[in-house]
């Protein structure tokens, strides 16, 4: 069974989904922001699960209410870094702390390498498994 149809790293909210169009992502950016969050835009040539922190595109909009001011800075990461992954993350504050409420994936690289499982054995019967990102194969900057 194959469980990620288009091979495609899965991060975030849609992730299943083909990839948004610029109204979907301003309807889920007039939904954030109706909502009282704030928005900002990240960017990474490392997508490995565990590196939850992206470079920042920007500053945090917390005090921009319009989604076509936060689509143009979408377009403005998505040409200054066109072969990396962009995502857009929504903040909520309500409860003190800087919490993501949603986030998703609106920019990739045409091609993605993807993941390798690599299984070491340990003492005694353990087994421990690592995930490694093939883009970390070539240094940064040079990934895509």
């Amino acid at each position: 069974m194959l469980t990620n149809p288009t091979n495609q790293v899965t991060q975030g909210q849609f992730s299943f989904l083909p990839e948004l169009t610029d109204e979907q992502i301003t309807a889920q950016i007039k939904w954030a922001l109706a909502h009282g969050w704030a928005v900002s835009i990240e960017y990474t040539d490392d997508p490995h699960p565990r590196n939850t922190y992206w470079e920042m595109f920007g500053m945090p909009m917390f005090d921009l209410k319009d989604p076509a001011g936060i689509l143009m800075e979408i377009n403005a990461c998505r040409k200054t870094f066109p072969n990396h992954y962009i995502r857009v993350m929504a903040f909520n504050s309500e409860r003190g702390v800087e919490s993501p409420a949603m986030s998703f994936i609106v920019n990739r690289p045409a091609n993605e390498p993807g993941f390798g499982v690599i299984r070491q054995e340990a003492e005694g019967r353990s087994i421990r498994y690592t995930v490694h990102s093939y883009a970390t194969d070539k240094p940064e900057g040079e990934r895509y």
